[in-house]
């Protein structure tokens, strides 16, 4: 039997009619955190792939009472962090959102931590609803590696050039084609995406980060933007390059791929 199964009466709703009998579904959206390190992703895969939607996912089943069907704002790769990811799926009608965030809570935390619960707007979808995705590199630039941010960040040793590294993501504002940037998608698809922030932050102690905010992204664009950003700021490019590397359309053009360790997912905007 599931903490809420069907053939009860349910301890989460505020309605005393078991769910077998409740016809209605109501949009559920929860704001999530998540330490991907050990994960494959978000994106549920087969059932011997260890993924954020598929943990996820059984633990709502046995909270909710039945296999739910998710949605996310933005399907992060292997590895890759999230403070501000969001989730939506239907469920039945009068479960109470504080319960389950109690509930997935006591079996995925800390590495899946369902930070928030409600009952979203009719209509409400994740991923389609969301007007932008605000992402954030870190990055530990020191001569030494600091353990207790290692999961969390890409360790560079070479000293970065701030000033250099500012100058080489102002380009990246605007509508462009991220072709450079982009793995390929399906025939047909387009890879011209509009950034709204792109920008350094000096945290100290050799601590750098990026934030990158954009309506949409495409498959790795921010992994490759901060790797070709740091031979920018270890003056293996110029500033200057990068504009010509955006108007290459060549993903040979641009620099390597920055680790995903040091990405995390932290806002969404609706």
């Amino acid at each position: 039997m599931t903490l809420f199964d069907a053939s009860v009466t349910s301890s989460v709703g505020a309605s005393s009619v078991p769910l077998a009998a409740r016809s209605a579904d109501s949009t559920y959206r929860m704001v999530i955190a998540y330490d991907g390190s050990d994960f494959r992703g978000f994106a549920v895969q087969t059932a011997a792939v260890r993924t954020i939607g598929g943990v996820l996912g059984d633990a709502l089943e046995r909270v909710v009472g039945r296999r739910v069907d998710l949605t996310c704002a933005g399907r992060t790769d292997a590895g890759v962090h999230a403070w501000g990811q969001v989730v939506s799926f239907a469920g039945p009608e009068g479960l109470d959102p504080a319960r389950i965030v109690g509930h997935v809570n006591s079996m995925l935390a800390p590495e899946v931590v369902v930070r928030s619960c409600d009952v979203a707007p009719e209509g409400f979808d994740a991923r389609h609803s969301a007007r932008w995705r605000h992402y954030r590199y870190t990055i530990v630039n020191r001569s030494s590696p600091d353990p207790f941010r290692d999961r969390f960040t890409w360790w560079v040793a070479k000293p970065l050039d701030l000033r250099v590294l500012r100058l080489g993501a102002d380009p990246f504002v605007g509508e462009h084609d991220f072709a450079s940037f982009c793995r390929k998608g399906p025939p047909g698809s387009t890879l011209v995406r509009r950034i709204l922030e792109s920008t350094w932050v000096d945290e100290g102690d050799g601590v750098l980060r990026y934030e990158i905010r954009a309506s949409a992204f495409c498959w790795q664009l921010v992994r490759a933007i901060v790797g070709t950003l740091v031979e920018v700021g270890a003056g293996k490019r110029k500033p200057g390059d990068v504009l010509a590397i955006m108007h290459a359309r060549d993903r040979a053009a641009a620099g390597q791929l920055a680790p995903p360790l040091g990405l995390c997912l932290w806002e969404v905007g609706y």
